[in-house]
């Protein structure tokens, strides 16, 4: 049998408007020129990726593809498909959808749904270009996936705020100009109440950043620590303790934009069927396994066009689906492609990519909520079941 390659073919019911789209758009794709050491580095960049990137993003920011999803006069205001089509065809060609996930999916839209004008004019543009890059500050070591238990705390101090705390498995903190931040500024409320968010300048004093590595050998993650940290009313995004809010609103995003997770692993399965071809060691066992994840990995594509199609912005509690399967599924095709290689996997070099797959996998279901978070929520707020 020949190797296999992916389908050339979107199948997508298209209107001859997002046909249009798509032929600019690998118009523009085929003839634009990669930055050097460009490569598809998935939500985050590592360090050294950032250069790149940085060039990438300026170069989708002047030809119009920066921000498809903004909406005018801050973005082209995208349909569903025609993100899913950006999505599909620059994941084909192994090309980042843009610089960093953090700053374009979760930073840009919160600063233009919550922010003040002027944060809005200094702040969106850059983001656009790729000369500010964002963190995002939620997490800590006794409030993971239970965000309403943080412990940060923003002390008033005159018509300002003194932050000190600490946040965890921050992506891109390390290079990050501005970090989303929340922190309690009201100790005496419960849990939800008292939360407010800041857009936290990373430079600021009292901010130390200790990068982690990972199993995989990357360093994307940090520990960072607040320690008399001065915020003031201009770094408020929204008003004061409705950061509970704010948050929710981007945990929406973050987990409804998972679902393009399934772009990247249905190249994956398709290269991986090329590889296990090519080797001769394609068998009945893998092929049935590959066709029950190939089926799989398609239906939470298509779940994520529908939840696109019917997004209005706001937190939705069944984009946990996406999250959910999405986390689980980079792990089974990590596994695949483990069994499917064979015992060169742990040894050739050519296996490298697959290795490190497979390493970086093991976080996918804690990253963003726990899966046994996301069962939680889809029981208890989608299907009406008791605690």
């Amino acid at each position: 049998m020949a190797a296999s390659t992916w389908p050339a073919d979107v199948d997508l019911q298209l209107s001859a408007s997002e046909r249009e789209f798509r032929e600019r758009l690998c118009r523009w794709l085929d003839a634009v020129e990669r930055p050097p050491g460009l490569r598809d580095f998935g939500a985050t960049p590592t360090e050294d990726d950032i250069p790149p990137a940085r060039a990438w993003q300026r170069l989708l920011h002047d030809a119009g593809w920066a921000a498809l999803p903004w909406p005018a006069p801050h973005g082209p205001g995208a349909t569903p498909a025609e993100q899913a089509i950006f999505a599909e065809e620059t994941a084909r060609r192994g090309l980042p959808r843009q610089l960093s996930f953090v700053t374009m999916e979760l930073a840009g839209p919160i600063v233009l749904r919550h922010g003040r004008r002027q944060q809005i004019e200094s702040m969106v543009e850059p983001m656009k270009r790729g000369d500010a890059i964002w963190c995002q500050l939620f997490s800590e070591p006794s409030a993971g996936s239970d965000l309403a238990a943080l412990r940060t705390s923003a002390r008033p101090y005159g018509d300002s705020w003194v932050v000190n705390g600490q946040k965890i498995w921050t992506s891109g903190a390390h290079y990050a100009d501005f970090g989303l931040l929340l922190a309690r500024t009201e100790p005496e409320s419960e849990r939800h109440r008292g939360i407010s968010c800041f857009a936290l300048p990373m430079d600021r004093d009292g901010i130390e950043i200790r990068p982690i590595r990972q199993l995989d050998g990357e360093r994307k993650f940090n520990e960072v620590y607040l320690t008399d940290v001065r915020v003031g009313p201009d770094d408020l995004i929204g008003a004061r303790g409705d950061g509970w809010k704010v948050g929710l609103s981007v945990l929406g995003s973050e987990r409804r934009m998972l679902g393009s997770i399934a772009i990247g692993l249905d190249a994956a399965l398709w290269a991986l069927r090329r590889d296990v071809e090519e080797e001769g060691r394609s068998n009945p066992e893998f092929r049935d396994r590959w066709v029950a994840l190939q089926t799989r990995v398609r239906l939470l594509r298509w779940t994520w066009f529908r939840y696109l199609s019917e997004s209005e912005g706001g937190v939705d509690p069944r984009t946990s689906v996406l999250k959910l399967v999405s986390s689980e599924l980079q792990q089974s095709v990590a596994q695949l492609a483990r069994d499917g290689l064979g015992p060169s996997w742990a040894v050739a070099p050519q296996w490298e990519s697959w290795r490190h797959q497979f390493l970086a996998s093991h976080g996918a279901t804690i990253a963003g909520g726990t899966s046994e978070i996301q069962r939680n929520i889809l029981g208890e707020r989608v299907l009406g079941l008791p605690r």
